[in-house]
């Protein structure tokens, strides 16, 4: 696809979809909308849920996708509009599929040295105690869902099968990792630019999904309270893990530390929410960035991407 086919006319914002984030890619979506219309560009919503949805983008310039989950953060659609030869927001096909794959994103991320928890994919013939046996206790999740979704803890063989039953209910395979003891660290990511650290804090037993969108009580520290050498530290982790999927212009990369005080990635997310509980608008503000300038430097390195 050649920089000539980035031309002016609407903007396609992709939001809604199928997956199991819907509701939260609702308001992701509503957000962008409300941003780019501040700025005086043409801009149309599309839910690919609608049967015609293909047909809502005649005549598009470009597309910002602000959907979450299979179907719209793993690679397909990101491939669907290329065939369509519509630019888009974010990562292309190979870095949002990687991403989106927590199995093979750690997978990749051990074979390269990186410092990922300890992980195993999991399926109906698993020995259930010897995984307890040799990660201790983990946390189960759907490899190929995001926010949380599916998610659950074991410490027991009998727990890991019930958390196992419960994310495989979601497809595209089930990993168990490591559980790590210590406080949980997001670090957002805007073209070369890592912005301020969160550290996030939960009276539940995990950042959930309850915590992410519905909790009034998750606390959120940003400043995050680490040094000037460790905030150095975690983001350079994290634009390692960012790039090393071949993810670009912009995500957010989540990021564990242990009672040693090391440094583990969990995920990277390619398109992050963007509700009013969402991480990457909050690293933002911290950095001077408020929201409307926020989506029109994601669309503008976006429109560089395609250009160059």
């Amino acid at each position: 696809m050649s920089g000539d086919t980035v031309q002016s006319g609407p903007i396609a914002v992709l939001l809604g979809g199928t997956s199991a984030e819907r509701e939260v890619s609702l308001q992701s979506g509503q957000t962008v909308i409300d941003a780019l219309r501040a700025q005086g560009l043409e801009v149309r919503a599309v839910d690919p849920a609608a049967q015609d949805w293909i047909a809502q983008l005649q005549g598009v310039s470009f597309a910002f996708i602000a959907l979450h989950g299979p179907g719209g953060e793993d690679g397909i659609m990101q491939g669907a509009l290329q065939a369509l030869r519509i630019p888009h927001t974010g990562s292309r096909v190979l870095g949002s599929a990687l991403a989106m794959d927590k199995l093979r994103s750690k997978q990749l991320w051990q074979g390269i040295g990186l410092p990922t928890g300890g992980f195993v994919r999991l399926n109906a013939d698993t020995d259930w105690q010897a995984v307890i046996d040799s990660l201790g206790k983990v946390f189960v999740k759907p490899s190929c869902e995001g926010s949380s979704i599916g998610m659950t803890s074991a410490n027991n063989a009998a727990s890991l099968e019930q958390a196992f039953n419960t994310a495989s209910k979601y497809g595209g395979g089930v990993i168990a990792e490591q559980f790590i003891d210590g406080p949980e660290y997001t670090v957002a990511i805007l073209g070369d630019e890592v912005l301020p650290s969160i550290r996030l804090e939960t009276d539940n037993e995990f950042y959930d999904y309850d915590a992410k969108y519905i909790s009034n009580d998750t606390r959120y520290h940003c400043p995050s309270g680490l040094s000037a050498a460790e905030e150095a530290q975690i983001g350079e982790l994290a634009l390692w893990a960012f790039r090393s999927l071949g993810c670009a212009v912009w995500g957010r990369v989540d990021i564990m530390r242990d009672r040693a005080g090391k440094f583990y990635v969990l995920e990277v997310n390619t398109i992050p929410g963007m509700t009013s509980h969402s991480l990457v608008p909050m690293a933002a503000r911290a950095a001077g960035i408020d929201i409307a300038t926020l989506v029109g430097r994601i669309l503008e390195m976006s429109r560089q991407g395609w250009r160059s």
